[in-house]
């Protein structure tokens, strides 16, 4: 590996965005696969953090991550089609290694793209573990809820409002109320929005949404306090945002679901969003296993 350097990102040029892109884009062509690593989340502030493999002056490897609970690292990664087997996606782990575990991190979770043979080549050889399966899901045709509830509002949330987020979101989820009060610290940008649903002025569900980019929308976290759930808030607080965004002239709306969520996914399909690829993701404890294997 003497010929190939790695270093952290820290030019976030147009140009060196389009390298970047530009091997997303061959990796996609090449291994048929939906990869995506998370382009639109490369920033000077409140990015995430990003390696480069350089062979001289090419680009041909690439590994970001992002926590949103302080201990879970989230990693996206590809190396070039004629460099792999080289140790290549190895380097750019090793190097990312140190700097996850002096900020706390203390499990790697890998974002795989179901039809990418390497990924799941690599994975397996890694040792990680199998953890869930995800839809990504676009919007393609509004299906506007034509029923209207004159009592039902969905509003901006504000710094009051945090403690029934917490509430809503974990009980909602299943998480804890600890862990929901860091996951809302830590992924509180100003590109990323949160809307609080009410009825007959009772907060009784929420929804976020992060702006990936100028007209690209991830709606995320939509829930509903469980006394509420089953009587179709879900489906307005949905319709409302996505009204909303497209009144913005937001012209990408994507979403993620668990596959085995088939009432979500029913719910997501019935508003107009269909199915555009799958991801698989992969755990592994950052101990002493995953240090060697990256060696």
């Amino acid at each position: 590996m003497q010929e190939y350097q790695i270093i952290k990102m820290a030019d976030y040029s147009n140009d060196q965005i389009d390298r970047i892109r530009s091997l997303e884009q061959l990796c996609q062509i090449n291994d048929r696969s939906n990869l995506r690593v998370g382009i639109d989340s490369l920033k000077a502030i409140g990015g995430d953090e990003a390696y480069l493999c350089l062979c001289g002056n090419r680009l041909i490897g690439f590994l970001s991550w992002y926590t949103s609970d302080g201990t879970e690292a989230n990693i996206n990664g590809m190396v070039h089609p004629n460099f792999r087997r080289k140790s290549v996606f190895n380097s750019l782990l090793k190097r990312a290694l140190p700097e996850m575990q002096a900020k706390g991190i203390q499990v790697c979770r890998f974002r795989i793209p179901l039809n990418s043979e390497p990924g799941i080549g690599f994975i397996k050889h890694l040792g990680a573990s199998f953890h869930t399966s995800e839809f990504s899901m676009n919007l393609q045709q509004f299906q506007a809820d034509a029923s209207k509830r004159s009592s039902f509002i969905l509003r901006l949330a504000d710094v009051e409002d945090l403690e029934f987020m917490i509430t809503c979101s974990s009980q909602a989820f299943g998480d804890s109320e600890a862990w929901t009060r860091i996951y809302f610290a830590r992924t509180r940008e100003p590109e990323r929005v949160s809307y609080i649903a009410l009825d007959n002025l009772e907060p009784i569900g929420m929804i976020r949404v992060n702006y990936v980019s100028r007209d690209t929308a991830v709606i995320h976290d939509l829930c509903v306090l469980p006394l509420h759930q089953g009587k179709g808030y879900g489906r307005k607080i949905l319709n409302g945002v996505v009204k909303l965004l497209l009144e913005q002239k937001c012209s990408i709306i994507r979403l993620g679901v668990v596959t085995d969520n088939r009432r979500a996914l029913n719910l997501y399909h019935s508003i107009g969003f269909e199915v555009s690829s799958e991801f698989h993701y992969y755990v592994i404890s950052i101990n002493k296993t995953l240090l060697n294997t990256a060696k």
